[in-house]
């Protein structure tokens, strides 16, 4: 059995319904391994050996109710757990990221999920302008004059900070634009990085799927449904989840319908 100690929000604040890191924990406690949930700020280097302040965690499906915790401990995350998982909510900020520094210390002894590494150099937003030609026309900005050409080019557009998780401060443009600069001042305000604009896909309505990778091999996936009257299809957000398989011919034409907007 696997000591895993998880690295996150408090985990009595969950949505038991929705959080995926509660699903993952859920199920490895009905698999008999142990876990510890434990606040990044509780980390700690001390002559080159990582410690955090952990508790150990007995779950069940009571909301409200939902988390029993045993003594606090120090744990030596080099010695005392064989994974860590880091699940903790962004803001993607100096301290999230000298946590991946401290983590990457110890991957040689302790499997660090996600490597550490990859979590500070591929953030999720920035890493997917790799693959252009499978998103919606995008721009990444801090200019209201790059917003308003980028709305009258696309007539519909969402706005969202470039860092953000669970669908947070994601907004729908309509065809009027208003709001517009309102919301690129309030942007512009609340984060320092820039924010990302993309083409309003209405297909959205029927979904947006989530591939989960294992070592680069496809394990599963979901498809995310928007609540009603929704945009946003995140489970935090009160999207609901299906059961989905892969169709590259539903990939090509989602390709094909991103290429058609652009025209």
């Amino acid at each position: 059995m696997l000591r895993v100690a998880i690295q996150m929000d408090p985990v009595e604040a969950v949505n038991i319904g929705s959080d995926t890191t509660w699903l993952m924990m859920t199920t490895a406690q009905d698999r008999g391994h142990t876990q510890w949930v434990y606040d990044v700020r509780t980390l700690a280097l001390e002559d080159g050996r990582l410690f955090c302040r952990a508790r150990p965690v007995t779950l069940r499906q009571i909301p409200g109710d939902h988390v029993t915790f045993g003594a606090e401990v120090k744990l030596d995350l080099a010695e005392d757990v064989d994974v860590i998982l880091m699940r903790q909510d962004p803001p993607f900020d100096l301290g999230y990221i000298t946590a991946t520094h401290l983590l990457e210390r110890i991957e040689h002894k302790t499997l660090v999920v996600n490597n550490p590494v990859s979590v500070r150099n591929a953030p999720e937003k920035v890493f997917v302008l790799d693959f252009a030609q499978f998103m919606p026309p995008t721009l990444v900005t801090r200019s209201l004059d790059d917003v308003r050409a980028f709305h009258r080019t696309h007539g519909e557009i969402v706005i969202k900070p470039l860092h953000g998780n669970a669908g947070s401060a994601v907004m729908h443009i309509g065809r009027d634009g208003k709001n517009l600069a309102a919301l690129t001042d309030l942007f512009g305000e609340v984060w320092r990085e820039p924010f990302m604009a993309q083409a309003f896909i209405r297909a959205v309505e029927s979904g947006d799927k989530r591939i989960v990778l294992i070592d680069g091999e496809v394990a599963g996936a979901i498809n995310r449904i928007p609540g009603a009257g929704e945009i946003r299809s995140n489970l935090a957000a009160g999207g609901r989840a299906e059961e989905a398989g892969l169709d590259i011919n539903a990939l090509i034409g989602r390709t094909i319908y991103y290429d058609h907007h652009r025209r």
